[in-house]
């Protein structure tokens, strides 16, 4: 486009950072980002970055930073109950990438992503407390009600307008009315992140099954505590919905879990060389919620308008890519628009 631009994006998650540190690096108009949190905190559990996404990471100029808060997972590991090897294979650079896979607490990966728009694009481009609750399409131009933490209606204006406000999208929810529910997947998730003693060789993300289809995935995500010798693991513990029962808020990443809900199904687990019950009770918050999926959408976008990351398409994250995929569509946005 040869004139400047006005871009709204809503949600100040890790695809919609991206998104606008893409934009603005290709010189792209102006880009407001509308989160509905009064404040950006670094919640949430660890997540992985696949090396396509860690290389658009770099081109922004974020690789040092990465390099100083992450670990470059290099192997994956399958493992029976009893602790020992089903099969391995290489990750990252290991397995022939130009770039690693780094593993990484989803809040330290939005803390530097929130860090680099704010210097870049200056304090002004997040808006906190604004949540999209209006869309209009009129005059070549989208007009957006939101209301502020106070309740107060705020009415904004853009050129073109970026959902990359997660599951319960509201831009999705304007494109695509009749969108049906949430399928769920059938299987109920417990994770948590604990300071833990080091494990293997301090960089191999371990996945363990037993008979009863119940899961357990560990890995390390902390640069500084692996140079103190010691590791801060990112945990997931999976079990078929069936044993479990059905939750309360069907979509709700923040529900806290107890202890003693999930330590039944791994009680006689015995790996040897890492200790299971060690790492679940030492843990400080546990978040419980289902493995959900929408189907797919006819379209992304329309006109001015169009999505990102889950808000465009929900993934499972035992194929650990949904934060990669929210990253590579807001770097293909906005190549799209230069």
């Amino acid at each position: 486009m040869s004139e400047p631009i006005d871009i709204l994006i809503a949600g100040a998650g890790i695809g919609g950072l991206s998104c606008a540190l893409a934009l603005h690096q290709a010189g792209i108009g102006k880009v407001t980002l509308l989160e509905s949190s009064s404040e950006i905190r670094p919640l949430g559990v660890g997540i992985n970055i696949q090396p396509a996404a860690v290389e658009a990471l770099a081109e922004l100029g974020l690789g040092p930073a990465l390099a100083a808060t992450a670990i470059p997972t290099h192997e994956l590991r399958y493992i029976d109950q009893s602790g020992a090897t089903v099969w391995s294979e290489p990750r990252g650079v290991e397995a022939g990438n130009a770039y690693p896979q780094y593993s990484i607490h989803r809040g330290e990966l939005q803390m530097i992503l929130l860090a680099a728009v704010r210097e870049r694009l200056g304090q002004q481009a997040v808006r906190t407390g604004l949540g999209v609750e209006r869309i209009e399409e009129r005059d070549g131009r989208v007009l957006i009600g939101a209301r502020d933490g106070h309740g107060k209606p705020q009415a904004l204006g853009a050129d073109v307008l970026v959902g990359a406000d997660g599951i319960h999208s509201a831009v999705r929810a304007h494109l695509h009315p009749d969108q049906g529910p949430l399928s769920h997947g059938g299987i109920t998730m417990w994770r948590g992140v604990t300071e833990f003693d080091r494990f293997l060789d301090g960089k191999t993300m371990i996945v363990a099954n037993d008979e009863h289809w119940s899961r357990l995935v560990a890995y390390p995500i902390s640069a500084r505590h692996a140079a103190e010798g010691k590791s801060l693991v990112n945990w997931v513990c999976m079990v078929p919905s069936a044993a479990v029962g059905q939750l309360d808020n069907e979509a709700d990443w923040n529900r806290d879990g107890r202890l003693e809900d999930v330590l039944p199904f791994f009680a006689d687990w015995d790996l040897g060389w890492f200790d299971i019950r060690d790492l679940l009770t030492r843990n400080q918050l546990i978040l419980q919620y289902p493995m959900v999926d929408r189907d797919p959408l006819p379209h992304w976008g329309r006109g001015r308008i169009t999505l990102l990351g889950d808000a465009a398409h929900l993934m499972y994250p035992m194929g650990a890519n949904g934060a990669s995929q929210a990253i590579l569509d807001g770097i293909e946005l906005a190549a799209a628009l230069a």
